[in-house]
């Protein structure tokens, strides 16, 4: 064991700024339709659950499962019927999605044969379903999303029963959330409010990294309400819930018109009304309302970008890509280049032979001061969307003066952090109590936010006297 240190040689070097490795990158496009994606990504619209009763039309074509069936090369949202076709045409002029509609009278499933199978798909769209979902139902989602899949739910105001079961689309939402046999508690991190907010202009926040803000489809600024709902935020329950539009005036956990969130290995997107995805131009007969061409809002890059980040091919603010080459993403991972790429504390970043490099000469030294102490070790990067696996890999070496055998008085905490700041999770906490010779190798599982930029960030807290050391060397984020 070291004992306090009196003093470490401080590199001078200025530190700077968070730097990005990034691989395969793609030029972001600002206009409604991208450049033709090199990789097919699979959507499946729900009809089986009352999606046109009464004055709804939320289909992208009258010809299901297959939309070609109508027109095989639509141009315009008119060469498609239903209130969904301009969604479903511009997806389709992109040339890299599969369309199909899971017909009235059909059930869905996960793991079937049925040519509708949600295993055939990327991304499951619920458009304001109005009947409720049965348990085998429920079962299939939710473990469609664990497993991977982008669920997009999209509400109504509370009281829109369209087809007078007695069930509306909150009701049936809520219900799919907290009564299943996978998850119950809570699984995504929210829940809709039960209201009926006649009008709005919802305002999205200010990240210019988030994929869904800013996309491959646009930048979004506003959506609308023409009745509408809401959504409460629990991200004690779920850390990578994250509201992206609010209600105006409000924000925080309450009032958020459309959120994101992680559920397993998959994505969740929730918007609180069906007005915004409705182009107006529905089968004869139905009352209709174009919120996809209100200039007022941004609806249609918000809609296009959320199925883009759902199915694994958004685009982050930060040049992501919907395509993954394996590769190693954190620059200087082995802090040979000296204080570069890393935002770190003074010193940390250091050759001090006082402590060991696991390889090379240099490492992350932080605390071992033996007085009360905060370091920090941080880098921000992009996990391409893409991305089926991201394994964040360090080696870990600590030691310590600390003599108790219970209790720990140091501490080194690992975390996955936004770009605003906000702790996504705490992957490990490690203190005194874990002092050992040479290094461990440590690991985690970082695909939850392939498509976003985060920060791997270390902390490392010494109490006021005997020191422990946390010594970081040989780091990795793997993707693949």
């Amino acid at each position: 064991m070291l004992g306090p240190r009196r003093s470490r040689r401080r590199l001078t070097t200025a530190l700077t700024g968070c730097g990005l490795l990034l691989t395969g990158a793609v030029l972001q496009v600002g206009a409604v339709t991208p450049a033709r994606a090199a990789t097919t990504h699979r959507i499946l619209f729900d009809n089986a659950h009352a999606e046109t009763a009464g004055n709804a039309d939320w289909i992208v074509s009258t010809s299901q499962p297959d939309p070609l069936g109508q027109d095989s090369s639509p141009s315009a949202e008119t060469d498609w019927t239903g209130a969904l076709s301009s969604w479903g045409v511009a997806l389709q002029k992109t040339g890299g999605y599969s369309l199909k509609t899971l017909p009235s009278g059909s059930g869905l499933s996960y793991g079937g044969s049925s040519a509708t199978d949600l295993s055939n798909f990327d991304t499951l769209v619920l458009p304001e379903p109005n009947t409720p979902f049965t348990s085998a139902e429920k079962t299939a989602v939710m473990t469609f999303v664990k497993n991977g899949g982008g669920l997009f739910m999209i509400s109504d105001h509370t009281g829109a029963d369209r087809n007078n079961d007695g069930y509306d689309a909150v009701e049936v939402l809520n219900d799919l959330m907290t009564n299943n046999s996978v998850d119950s508690t809570d699984p995504f991190g929210f829940s809709i409010d039960s209201l009926s907010i006649g009008s709005d202009h919802p305002s999205a926040i200010g990240d210019s990294t988030d994929p869904v803000l800013h996309g491959p489809f646009g930048t979004v600024t506003k959506s609308l309400i023409a009745s509408g709902t809401t959504a409460t935020l629990k991200p004690a329950d779920n850390p990578g819930v994250k509201g992206l539009l609010y209600r105006t005036g409000q924000s925080g956990n309450t009032g958020v018109f459309f959120a994101t969130s992680t559920f397993g290995s998959g994505r969740v997107a929730f918007w609180g009304d069906s007005s915004p995805v409705d182009d107006g131009t529905g089968q004869s007969g139905n009352t209709l309302y174009d919120g996809w061409n209100d200039s007022s809002a941004t609806n249609a890059p918000l809609a296009l970008n959320a199925t883009a980040w759902l199915a694994g091919s958004g685009s982050s603010g930060s040049g992501g890509t919907g395509t993954c080459t394996a590769a190693q993403l954190l620059g200087n991972n082995g802090f040979e280049s000296g204080a570069t790429t890393w935002t770190a504390s003074s010193g940390v970043i250091t050759d001090d032979t006082g402590e060991a490099a696991r390889t090379g000469s240099y490492k992350a030294w932080l605390n071992g001061y033996g007085s009360a102490h905060t370091d920090t070790l941080a880098q921000s990067v992009t996990i391409p969307a893409g991305c089926t696996s991201a394994t964040l890999g360090f080696h870990l070496h600590i030691d310590t003066a600390e003599t108790s055998a219970s209790t720990a008085y140091d501490t080194l905490k690992a975390q996955v952090v936004s770009s605003s700041g906000t702790v996504l999770s705490t992957l490990a906490t490690y203190s005194n109590l874990n002092a050992a010779s040479g290094y461990t190798q440590r690991s985690f599982n970082l695909a939850s936010w392939a498509g976003q930029t985060v920060t791997i960030k270390f902390t490392g807290t010494e109490g006021s006297t005997l020191q422990t050391s946390f010594v970081i060397d040989d780091t990795a984020l793997d993707v693949g």
